[in-house]
């Protein structure tokens, strides 16, 4: 109920955003956001999984929602199982929403299927307040008569695009949200959750994996590939550790992307990669064990070990694998040989339709972390390194032998360190990937990238 200041008293309001396809949904909910969290472009369709983030805009402070368009039969683009997932999303954001928001086209007004969404909504008993978008200039108004026919009170005119009439829609959304509040001021951080991006090839199981980690079926999925596109975060507690799940569009070979929206999704996806902290790539296990590590597959995970980021390969569709300890050797034998900087990449085989070895993959992402982040003393590394350089001593260069003084640990997330000795660039690879190997060994570092830079002490007598 309303405050003595008119906001909402109480839990965090939700407010959805429903209405056709390619009317401005995203485009709002980017514009609430404060940044392009969602994908947007011309095609109806693009949005297909239900997206929610708290935000603080205009001194509100509430969980906003973004929606699949709910689309009538005359939606040629999408196939009738599409549609009805869709439909299914936009549904189950009603459901959790404490206020809607119901956007309609101003340039193209009112279309009978928006009077059968105004009389759905009407339904709710939630508060509904209609929003005309793209109504920048004077062709966006024409839609007003008919957004007051539809009887759900006075329409309020915008411009998502362009921030226009944004103040007038926070108006009417205050007596139903929260005030922002300044954060008090706390001496200790709060533990971030961890980033876990869900990444792979399309039609492997990602989806399907989120879900089943989740207990619901909160991410669209379908038996054929390019469903998801936008990249979902959902918050997940495991083991009293908070985790931020990321669902990924499925990416193919760059030469196969012909289409401005697979683009777009392919980018968003590269984009979560970045800001990940671990990376669970997943592999159709169901496919022959000569085919099982494709091409694209090692591009991604190379991808990932480039990134710096944490790796661990999840083989979907254990329980259609006929023999299961060849083809685990056989993939364990391939990364080693490929990913050398990278070796002994943890391989769990699960099956995310039936829920099976879930916990122990999670494990193995705990498990990652913890040495993703690992910082180890400069004693301890300088006497391991005086141990690495007397089994193997560096090589000679024009007959003067390199000689490593001593390393340090500049910085985690991923293991960086540096080694100061003679003639650094002149440090061979084979003796680079010797220390390396050896460190992940001693410090039990596996599947771990570690970054090994050498760097010459200043001359002082140079000049």
């Amino acid at each position: 109920m309303p405050g003595s200041d008119g906001s909402v008293q109480g839990p965090l309001a939700t407010v959805a955003i429903v209405g056709r396809p390619n009317v401005g949904k995203s485009t709002l909910f980017n514009r609430f956001v404060g940044k392009k969290l969602a994908l947007v472009h011309d095609k109806p369709g693009m949005t297909r999984d239900r997206r929610d983030t708290v935000v603080d805009f205009m001194g509100l402070h509430f969980r906003i929602t973004d929606t699949p368009g709910l689309s009538d039969a005359d939606t040629p683009e999408l196939s009738v199982e599409l549609d009805l997932g869709m439909r299914q999303q936009s549904l189950a954001a009603l459901k959790e929403a404490s206020v809607i928001l119901f956007v309609i086209d101003g340039r193209q007004g009112c279309t009978p299927y928006d009077y059968e969404l105004a009389d759905l909504l009407r339904r709710q008993n939630k508060p509904v307040f209609v929003v005309i978008n793209k109504c920048e200039g004077k062709g966006g108004y024409q839609g007003f008569a008919d957004a007051v026919s539809l009887g759900l009170g006075e329409p309020v005119a915008i411009s998502a695009e362009h921030g226009m009439g944004l103040s007038d829609l926070c108006d009417l959304l205050i007596p139903h949200v929260h005030k922002t509040v300044e954060p008090e001021w706390k001496d200790t951080k709060p533990l971030k959750p961890l980033q876990v991006a869900i990444w792979g090839r399309p039609n492997v199981g990602k989806s399907t994996l989120v879900n089943s980690f989740l207990g619901e079926e909160r991410q669209l999925t379908a038996d054929f590939p390019g469903v998801t596109r936008d990249s979902i975060h959902l918050s997940w507690q495991y083991k009293d550790r908070t985790i931020t799940l990321v669902d990924t569009a499925g990416i193919r070979k760059k030469s196969r992307i012909d289409q401005s929206v697979e683009k777009l999704a392919v980018m968003d996806a590269e984009r979560v990669v970045r800001f990940a902290e671990i990376v669970v790539l997943v592999i159709d296990g169901s496919i022959p064990r000569e085919e099982l590590i494709e091409k694209q597959d090692l591009t991604l995970a190379a991808q990932v070990i480039e990134e710096g980021r944490g790796l661990i390969f999840a083989i979907n569709k254990w329980d259609q694998v006929k023999e299961p300890k060849k083809v685990l050797e056989h993939l364990r034998y391939q990364l080693d040989r490929h990913f050398a900087q990278a070796r002994g990449i943890a391989c769990v085989p699960i099956s995310a339709l039936k829920g099976r070895n879930l916990e122990p993959l999670m494990d193995e992402v705990l498990k990652l972390e913890k040495m993703w982040n690992q910082r180890l003393s400069t004693a301890l590394l300088n006497k391991w390194l005086t141990s690495a350089t007397q089994t193997h001593a560096p090589p000679a260069i024009s007959g003067r032998r390199i000689r490593l003084k001593y390393m340090t640990q500049v910085k985690s997330r991923p293991p960086t360190f540096v080694v100061f000795c003679t003639k650094s660039d002149d440090v061979p690879d084979s003796y680079q990937r010797y220390l390396v190997n050896t460190l992940r060994k001693e410090f039990d570092m596996p599947g771990v990238p570690i970054r090994l830079t050498f760097r010459s002490s200043a001359n002082p007598y140079a000049s």
